[in-house]
């Protein structure tokens, strides 16, 4: 008996410190994972950038015209543009995004070339300003953001017509309607500041300019000019929403 409870004894001593050891709190505790970013939500700002834009074939639609249905030429109208946007986006669940975005920019542009049919005739434009409304589809790796965007685009040109001999004979002003798309990367920095470059194509089609005169004795003219543009910009979007 006396064998047995001695036994007994060891067997207790030997059990206790396993079990109190099993019973000690983890010397490590995994934090919790911080939340990815989620773009959900709606932002304005504000942007800069370049422009290169080509005003393209010049053809004469003027009726009873010299040189009907020829060229006079083309030229390029390269500048800078700065401007603001506003939009909203929405994230659904893995990273997938849908957008629409509004902007306006005024741009200074400007080009001429001299007539490839009349001696003395210089043709030259300048870009005022553009708008568009344009939808995105992006996908978000935490707080990067890249996309695809498309749209309808507006801008306003000026034209005019100088000669040696007369000055400036014609100008012509109007709103161009056309298409835009693109492509970017935005960047959350902070919760509510965020970094975005871009790059966007502009089609605005052939349209007929028509030019008024400006001295004594000209008639109306008309054009027919092709334009197309790319924009490279850069800017920063204040978010809110989240």
């Amino acid at each position: 008996m006396r064998k047995i409870l001695l036994g007994a004894v060891a067997l207790v001593a030997l059990t206790i410190p396993a079990t109190c050891a099993d019973m000690r709190p983890p010397l490590y505790k995994a934090a919790p994972a911080a939340p990815l970013w989620n773009w959900t939500g709606c932002y304005i700002g504000g942007h800069a950038g370049g422009v290169w834009a080509t005003q393209k074939d010049w053809i004469v639609k003027t009726p009873g015209g010299a040189f009907y249905g020829q060229s006079l030429g083309e030229h390029a109208a390269d500048g800078w543009l700065g401007g603001v946007q506003g939009g909203c986006d929405y994230q659904f669940a893995g990273g997938f995004l849908i957008g629409v975005q509004g902007d306006y920019a005024w741009i200074d542009a400007e080009g001429r070339h001299d007539s490839a049919r009349e001696l003395g005739v210089a043709y030259h434009s300048k870009l005022q300003s553009l708008a568009t409304v344009t939808g995105r589809v992006g996908y978000s790796w935490d707080r990067f953001l890249g996309y695809v965007k498309g749209g309808g685009a507006w801008e306003r040109d000026d034209y005019w017509a100088t000669t040696i001999l007369l000055g400036t004979a014609y100008t012509a002003r109007e709103t161009r309607p056309g298409w835009t798309i693109g492509v970017g990367g935005e960047y959350a920095f902070t919760n509510f500041i965020a970094g975005f470059v871009e790059y966007n194509y502009y089609d605005f089609g052939t349209r007929q300019v028509a030019f008024t005169p400006q001295v004594a004795g000209l008639g109306p003219a008309f054009v027919d000019v092709r334009e197309t543009k790319s924009i490279v910009r850069a800017g920063l979007n204040f978010r809110f929403g989240h």
